[in-house]
């Protein structure tokens, strides 16, 4: 028997002993000596509120009997008073209930959702995570059971206050503890469960954690949030998944161990990351109808309890991804840098770009001018070679025009001697578009980086009050399909000048019909994609444009066709006894080969 057993037995006897001194009648009177009515009224009333008193102590009997039939050891700590307490550094603000230890809402202090308000990362009323554990009276949920809390601070090895919550809650036969640890200038909250003692009890080795959260929207454009939140995990074999951005219900089983689940939107991601490893992994995510939810996203697995211990770490903040690489194995993958061939820009050469410039510069309209700057003058051989190469072609001209009236409708005789006039002439037709092809990498890198780049979130810049999302210079009063409703203006001078550059390129080229077209078309096409797409996307392009020509200029003022035209005859002479290369030898007979099967 517990001391609160025992505390409610001695108060139900003395409930007893005042009922049988005060209220209990003397002699027993013949009915017939008391005949007034006020003393048999007082009689019959009397009694009443030491049987209610007996009533009450019987409801509050059973009740304890119930809960020792459900939960035995913990029954006592399942009763108290539910409290908020806060375990807070620098950066976020944890609130934790005294019921269940359970992480109630997350508040990320440097941050607002678009609406200007305070940034809840988790809340009580979206976000639920539900603990269990198995012992000998059954699964028993640990959110039940109340806790007393200490707050308490300590220092690492390098003198970094570490301010830590414990969370306890004991009887006679055992004590249960959470520590919750928050050191500064972090988002991670390392958290440990302990049991002491309570032998025989837990039966389970693993605590069961059931993780649903409703992402709420924090920024206004609800359809490029969606795009960019998902479920994503790492395997402990080392592979990085995720269960995609589709609208439909995606749920998967987990056969292999997991290291870390992460709840990643478009900017911010709650994630749980294991010591070792977490087992029976079930994830699911959906797209709710509600316009102030963007994701609905669930997990479900078992945390390993070694001697009664457990150890794993919350993250809770910002998609940046230097403080995501920091946090564990692969992490920074809840940032979606662009496929492989392109990643390596943004993770190699952008994010750290941006990180030095961002040390100097407070106007992110003006980081990017700099990075467009700095790229192109990184680029600028290659941007050189290219305009040779074009000018090369621009200036055998004449003799392509000779072969194309000579062999008429004859393609295959055509390229035969096109590519033979190549070789006198030691001009490659590859020469002019392989240095843009080069410069590739960084343009589509900016694709993705722009989209998923934290450090544009809510930054303005001229008539753009947030460069991660669409700068709106006109609202129409319809909607055009794959367009919008709105008008970006840095999208549409990005076409306009992307207009200019290819019709100021076709002056530098040969190139002829459809391929001259293509030209005209493509920047069209992507006023399209892009007029939803983030402002600082479309105006790095439009400043990259802007400097290309800036470089041709200054290019054409030091390039002079006659000199080239020169070189190309000096090659020329050079080259009228050269025996063809292998590859020349080889490229003929395919022409040939080609021309044979067609004419068959």
């Amino acid at each position: 028997m517990d001391k609160n057993q025992a505390t409610g037995l001695i108060l139900f006897a003395a409930v007893i002993l005042i009922y049988s001194f005060f209220f209990a009648s003397g002699p027993e009177i013949p009915v017939e000596e008391t005949q007034t009515p006020v003393q048999t009224e007082s009689a019959t009333q009397e009694p009443q509120p030491a049987m209610q008193s007996q009533v009450l102590a019987e409801s509050d009997s059973l009740v304890s009997s119930e809960k020792i039939a459900k939960y035995g050891a913990l029954a006592t700590l399942t009763s108290g008073e539910e409290n908020q307490v806060t375990l807070e550094n620098d950066l976020i603000q944890v609130s934790i209930s005294t019921k269940g230890a359970l992480v109630d809402e997350v508040n990320l202090k440097e941050f607002k959702n678009w609406k200007e308000g305070p940034l809840m990362l988790i809340d009580a009323e979206s976000s639920k995570m539900d603990f269990s554990i198995e012992s000998r009276m059954g699964n028993i949920s640990l959110n039940e059971l109340y806790y007393t809390s200490e707050a308490s601070t300590e220092q690492d090895e390098e003198g970094v206050t570490i301010h830590v919550l414990t969370l306890s809650a004991a009887t006679e036969s055992g004590k249960i503890s959470h520590i919750f640890k928050l050191k500064d200038g972090t988002y991670e909250v390392n958290k440990s469960f302990q049991i002491d003692r309570f032998n025989g009890y837990f039966t389970g080795d693993n605590i069961q954690l059931a993780w649903s959260d409703l992402v709420k929207a924090q920024e206004k454009d609800l359809a490029e949030s969606r795009r960019k939140s998902q479920v994503n995990y790492y395997l402990s074999s080392g592979s990085y998944e995720n269960l995609g951005v589709g609208d439909d219900l995606e749920q998967e089983q987990v056969a292999e161990p997991v290291k870390w689940i992460g709840f990643s939107q478009r900017f911010f991601t709650a994630g749980i990351i294991a010591e070792d490893s977490f087992q029976n992994v079930s994830l699911a995510q959906s797209t709710p109808q509600d316009s102030s939810i963007v994701r609905s996203m669930e997990a479900s697995l078992s945390i390993p309890l070694k001697d009664g211990s457990a150890n794993y770490t919350y993250y809770f903040g910002p998609n940046n991804y230097k403080t995501l690489k920091k946090v564990t194995q692969d992490f920074e993958k809840n940032v979606d840098m662009g496929y492989f061939f392109v990643s390596w820009v943004n993770k190699y050469i952008i994010v750290n770009l941006f990180a030095f410039l961002e040390k100097y510069f407070s106007n992110y309209g003006v980081i990017i001018i700099l990075i467009v700057l700095i790229i192109k003058l990184a680029l600028s051989p290659l941007t050189y070679k290219s305009y040779i190469g074009m000018a090369k072609m621009r200036v055998i001209k004449p003799e392509i025009d000779e072969l194309k009236e000579k062999y008429g409708d004859d393609q295959t005789k055509m390229q035969q001697e096109q590519m033979k006039l190549f070789g006198q002439l030691g001009v490659s037709p590859i020469s002019g578009c392989l240095p843009m092809v080069l410069q590739m990498p960084f343009l589509f890198a900016m694709f993705f980086f722009f989209p998923n780049a934290i450090q544009l979130r809510q930054e303005s810049f001229l008539w753009a009050s947030d460069l991660s999302t669409y700068d709106t210079f006109i609202n129409l009063p319809f909607t055009i399909p794959f367009y919008g409703s709105h008008v970006s203006l840095f999208t549409l001078l990005m076409t306009v000048s992307q207009l200019i550059y290819t019709h100021f390129n076709n002056q530098l080229t040969t190139a002829q019909g459809p391929m001259k077209n293509l030209g005209y078309i493509m920047p069209v096409m992507f006023m399209f994609i892009l007029n939803s797409y983030p402002a600082g996307l479309s105006f790095y392009y439009f400043v990259s444009n802007m400097v290309t020509f800036g470089q041709q200029a200054l290019i054409k003022l030091f390039v002079d066709d006659d000199k080239i035209r020169a070189k190309v005859e000096e090659s020329k002479a050079k080259n009228v006894n050269k025996k063809k290369s292998k590859f020349q030898q080889k490229l003929e007979e395919a022409m040939k080969a080609a021309d044979a099967n067609r004419k068959k």
